[in-house]
């Protein structure tokens, strides 16, 4: 290996290390908002939903597609919200193109009949996707607030009354809740889904609309003013994220969010590896996508300080750390290499020790977010250390698939919005098997994530003969995590 190539291979590891150090600083600094963050919601004015006078009139809206399997769920359950009916309509806005249309629009029969205002509204194309769904039911929605939910979501009866009043204080635009899973411990897959979630909500959520930094409406468990959607341009269909575009463009307009951390809306996690990959693949394209539309404006907004400029910079480009991560990881065994043929560079590899700190902050922050849902004992404490490195691992593993999806985002290659297949999971006992929405097709990224199995498992047995251990953790990482999303991919197949 030349020098000259040594050295461009350094370069690029070395930058990608520096660039996952400083998102672990500004999680740090969100862990710090966290803790110090002093709750005044009672503080705030609210509307007294006591007084008839001050209850105004709210939509719900339920963006479906193809949701056989938890649509009864899903009514049953949004039927039960407590709230006057003649306060209240209902929206399901459905864009199926299976049979469950049938069941569904005699659902909704019966719910008219016990005076119920719920609406079955269907579209003659898909345009815009799910954006396109909520801004046509928003052009004739009665209300002034817009609560928006998935279809494996099961909020409780009392929601609206949890999150209307903060709408009393006219410069809020969104109230959004913390989402709750139902089926946490259904797997190792759902547990580790939960574990990131979590993090996001507490962490996240909290650390930046404490200090007044811009956050996101999550796409559902949330409600909305109205006036606010439409001042900030309606939704967009040109991002696979039209929840994270729309959230941005509300800020930039000077509106305020609100995050209920203690109001939790419980829903179901995928516990198929294929739904999760095609959630996540989502997700990351889709936080790419926003960088790529709405980084300059945030940049170069007058309204707002530099430290929410910051934090905002750092949260559209949470997606791209996967790429950051896959490139260490990629670049990894070569740089064993370089290390124990260079000997005159050794200097250079102190800049490894950035991911070993960054890892300690992340494990730092995370043990905060865990605590506060799962309690603070010391059996919690042991469950959290195991929980992290797996959810680390399987991370790992997951690099290649989000990072191919923010590449796509990044170079604005387009691709259809495809929904996660929903299963009504609610106990261990309860199975995703014949589950008729899953892919049919195995990822052809699963030949490369077998490849990259293989590859890291030569990285492990090349510490032996280089006598060079320093890696050999972070490669069993890397070869446990690129196993398990190998084979959960391959025995999830429908």
């Amino acid at each position: 290996m030349g020098l000259t190539i040594a050295f461009i291979i350094i370069a690029i590891y070395s930058t990608a290390l520096i660039l996952i150090f400083c998102y672990s600083l500004a999680q740090l600094n969100l862990l710090i908002n966290y803790l110090g963050q002093k709750r005044q919601n009672e503080e705030a004015p609210k509307y007294n939903l006591l007084d008839p006078k001050e209850i105004p009139h709210v939509t719900i809206q339920l963006p479906i597609y193809n949701e056989e399997y938890v649509m009864e769920r899903l009514l049953d359950n949004i039927a039960q919200i407590e709230y006057p009916k003649s306060k209240l309509e209902i929206q399901v806005l459905d864009d199926s193109t299976d049979d469950s249309v049938i069941e569904t629009a005699k659902q909704i029969e019966e719910l008219q009949k016990t005076g119920l205002d719920i609406q079955h509204i269907r579209r003659e194309n898909r345009q815009g996707f799910k954006a396109g769904a909520l801004k046509e039911g928003l052009a004739i929605a009665k209300g002034e607030f817009i609560a928006i939910f998935d279809a494996d979501f099961l909020p409780e009866s009392d929601w609206l009354k949890k999150t209307v009043p903060y709408f009393k204080d006219e410069e809020i635009g969104v109230v959004q809740t913390r989402w709750g899973h139902i089926n946490r411990d259904y797997s190792t897959l759902t547990r580790i889904q939960a574990f990131a979630l979590d993090a996001h909500f507490t962490l996240e959520q909290v650390g930046r609309n404490s200090k007044g930094h811009f956050i996101n409406f999550n796409g559902t468990a949330g409600i909305w003013r109205k006036e606010c959607i439409l001042d900030a341009g309606n939704w967009e269909g040109d991002t696979l994220t039209e929840d994270l575009d729309l959230s941005y463009r509300a800020q930039l307009k000077n509106w305020k969010f609100k995050y209920l951390e203690d109001v939790e809306t419980p829903a179901e996690l995928p516990v198929v590896m294929s739904a999760a990959r095609s959630q996540q693949f989502r997700w990351n394209k889709g936080g790419a996508e926003n960088f790529r539309k709405t980084v300059w404006s945030v940049i170069t907004a007058k309204n707002i300080p530099f430290r929410t400029k910051f934090h905002g910079v750092m949260h559209l480009l949470n997606s791209s750390m996967f790429l950051c991560v896959f490139i260490v990881a990629l670049l990894s065994i070569p740089m064993l290499y370089i290390k124990n043929t260079y000997g005159h560079l050794g200097w250079i590899f102190q800049v490894t020790s950035f991911f070993i700190i960054s890892t300690i902050i992340l494990f730092i922050c995370y043990w905060f977010t865990y605590k506060s849902i799962q309690g603070s004992s010391f059996d919690n404490f042991v469950d959290y250390i195991k929980l992290f490195f797996t959810f680390f691992s399987v991370a790992l593993g997951f690099s290649l698939h989000n990072s191919i999806a923010v590449m796509e985002g990044h170079m604005g290659k387009r691709s259809e919005f495809v929904r996660t297949p929903k299963f009504n999971i609610n106990s261990l006992t309860d199975s995703w098997k014949g589950n008729k929405y899953l892919a049919k097709k195995l990822s052809p990224n699963m030949v490369i994530e077998f490849a990259l199995m293989v590859y890291f498992l030569f990285g492990m047995y090349s510490a032996i003969p280089l006598n060079d251990y320093g890696l050999f953790p972070f490669h069993l990482m890397l070869f446990l995590g690129f196993s398990f999303v190998f084979f959960k991919s391959l025995t999830a197949k429908a």
